[in-house]
């Protein structure tokens, strides 16, 4: 699961053998969101309080264009 950004605290992963839709996944103090690349949506959050991951869909939002770049480098298309 490399992770392919790093921004105000939060890391943004890419995993490995993940699936369709192109999405990544926002980790910050122990929380973690699943934010769809296309367009930007968050999809499920996991122990992180709601401001905390539309900070982490604001993040990605800004960086979508690298993010789906990383994608398609990592899973091809």
């Amino acid at each position: 699961m490399p992770t392919v950004l790093r921004q105000d605290g939060y890391d943004i992963v890419i995993y490995l053998n993940d699936h369709v839709p192109a999405h990544v996944h926002a980790f910050e103090g122990g929380g973690e969101a699943k934010i769809h690349l296309d367009p930007v949506v968050v999809t499920q959050v996991w122990n992180m309080k709601q401001q905390v991951a539309q900070r982490a869909k604001r993040i990605v939002a800004e960086n979508r264009e690298f993010l789906l770049q990383k994608w398609k480098e990592i899973h091809g298309g």
